[in-house]
């Protein structure tokens, strides 16, 4: 079993109830992102099925989105046809939020995909930008939630920087570890139905290398792959293995 302390921890600052600084001192904080955006005028709880898109680049950005349960993959689509992944975002992920950092309407610049089966919370943005003017701790819950979107979207930049295939696979299976693993006696089980495409489509392969590198590494010993969901034995081990 590897201990939360090395890094693998799915808890959060908005999960765990944590409310620091100076700011959030002078505006204290009573409420969770999640209960902000429920309570908010013309909020609704949609589910989205596995593979389905939330939204498309160049769809107005008219609402804002949470993720209650689930995962969803945000990825840029280039000229060429090319279309790369810019973050996988899990429970409590804030996205959609263009149209708050612009103050008018604006369109999509990414594509929203259901990565899993997802719900999500989701409200128009006038009427979150309404909540900010009232209360500026929905600011503070705000800047959080998008600061942690921002470091999820990095750790994928980094990922993809990888151009040997089995690293750029090995980095992205070590963020699943981290953001979707489940700890038991094994190891970490990355709690999502992952298919051979889904890896080959997030990290720019495709399905036949993603099945021989992955055979690979079921080969040396370090994960075992059980009605699609991996679990990693030792993450320290794979990460040091392949670094």
């Amino acid at each position: 079993m590897v201990p939360a302390s090395q890094g693998f921890s799915r808890l959060n600052p908005q999960q765990s109830g944590t409310k620091i600084n100076s700011f959030g001192e002078r505006f204290p904080i009573n409420r969770t992102l999640m209960e902000v955006i429920k309570g908010l005028d013309g909020a609704s709880s949609e589910m989205v099925e596995r593979s389905k898109t939330i939204f498309f680049p160049g769809d107005p950005a008219e609402r804002v989105y949470l993720i209650r349960r689930g995962a969803v993959r945000l990825s840029r689509v280039y000229e060429s046809g090319e279309e790369i992944t810019v973050a996988m975002l899990r429970e409590n992920s804030l996205f959609g939020v263009l149209s708050l950092l612009t103050g008018h309407r604006s369109d999509r610049f990414y594509h929203s995909i259901a990565f899993t089966r997802v719900e999500i919370i989701t409200a128009p943005a006038n009427s979150v930008l309404r909540a900010i003017e009232a209360d500026a701790s929905v600011a503070l819950l705000l800047l959080q939630g998008l600061s942690s979107r921002i470091l999820q979207t990095e750790t994928m930049i980094e990922t993809l920087t990888h151009r040997d295939m089995s690293s750029r696979l090995v980095s992205f299976l070590m963020v699943l570890c981290r953001d979707f693993g489940v700890a038991s006696e094994k190891g970490i089980t990355i709690d999502l139905k992952l298919s051979h495409q889904a890896i080959a489509e997030a990290i720019g392969s495709t399905r036949v290398t993603i099945t021989r590198l992955l055979g690979d590494l079921k080969d040396s010993g370090l994960l075992t792959i059980d009605k699609k969901k991996i679990t990693v034995f030792d993450p320290i081990a794979l990460a040091k293995r392949f670094n």
